[in-house]
């Protein structure tokens, strides 16, 4: 049975000789951008390739897509058979939240490849855990990917403009509470949020000691911001798609599946200057 959306660090290691594993190591800092990929050569669970957030895994930016558009299709396939990945089971980690390692689930999945999970977490807990690290280069042999995008897991900056303020739709901002209400803005021009738009900082997600919250536990509080409405009527946003992502795997691993990306978050929504904009606590933080 493939892993869809977590898996532990003692699954891994007991899988980390199987050559149908592609481990794919995802560290990154945003006002860092090359931090993951030296801290990859330094040290990486062994076998994991690296992919890099801005270069792999992201498209090239116009301005008016975002800070981290959506690769074009054919290109990331390419970039994915370059991983070694083709008929394979996926694991990706970041340095430990899995707010970078969803990207990569997300994207997988839009791509048609759902055998993707993501390290619960992440490279911290599996040093902790006093696991083995390499420093060899973990290159593997070229594959040849087979997927297509998904259309109806995005929708676009005029859907969420419609849906934002209808009962039977829900739209997620996975951003910090602060950055929700427009208190501070470190990444983007306008400060606030989407108007209609619910408060749900992906790191509620996370328990104590930074993994990943139980399916049951992360459902009664999802639901408490999503309520009855479908799940594919969710949608997640951020800044860039990133922590949006992290949102996604959660309502994935708590059951809520079909909920919907809106890629291009909240960077895109800004620039165009005739989009609404909103702050205050418009919907709480659940």
């Amino acid at each position: 049975m493939p892993y869809k959306t977590i898996i532990t660090t003692d699954a891994l290691a007991a899988h980390l000789s199987d050559r149908h594993f592609v481990l794919v190591d995802c560290r990154f800092k945003l006002d860092d951008v090359g931090w993951g990929e030296q801290q990859w050569r330094v040290g990486h669970i062994p076998g994991a390739v690296y992919a890099h957030l801005d270069r792999d895994l992201s498209g090239p930016k116009t301005g008016t897509n975002g800070r981290h558009p959506l690769p074009d299709p054919d290109v990331f396939a390419r970039t994915l058979g370059r991983f070694g990945i083709g008929d394979h089971q996926v694991v990706a980690y970041d340095q430990d939240t899995g707010m970078f390692a969803s990207r990569l689930w997300w994207l997988l999945r839009w791509m048609g490849h759902d055998a993707v999970a993501v390290l619960d977490g992440g490279f911290a807990r599996w040093v902790e855990e006093g696991r083995v690290v390499s420093e060899s280069d973990s290159s593997r042999p070229a594959a040849e990917f087979h997927g297509s995008a998904r259309s109806d897991m995005t929708v676009t900056a005029d859907t969420v403009a419609t849906v934002s303020a209808r009962s039977d739709w829900r739209v997620l901002d996975a951003r910090a509470p602060e950055r929700y209400r427009g208190e501070v803005e470190p990444m983007d021009l306008v400060a606030g949020h989407i108007p209609g738009a619910a408060s749900y900082f992906f790191q509620r997600n996370l328990n104590d000691r930074g993994g990943f919250r139980t399916p049951e536990d992360l459902r009664e509080r999802l639901r408490a911001v999503t309520g009855d409405v479908s799940p594919d009527h969710i949608v997640s946003y951020c800044g860039s798609g990133v922590q949006a992502s992290h949102n996604l795997l959660a309502l994935e691993h708590a059951g809520i599946q079909g909920a919907k990306l809106y890629p291009g978050s909240w960077s895109e929504w800004v620039s165009d200057p005739s989009r609404p904009v909103a702050t205050g606590s418009e919907k709480p933080d659940a």
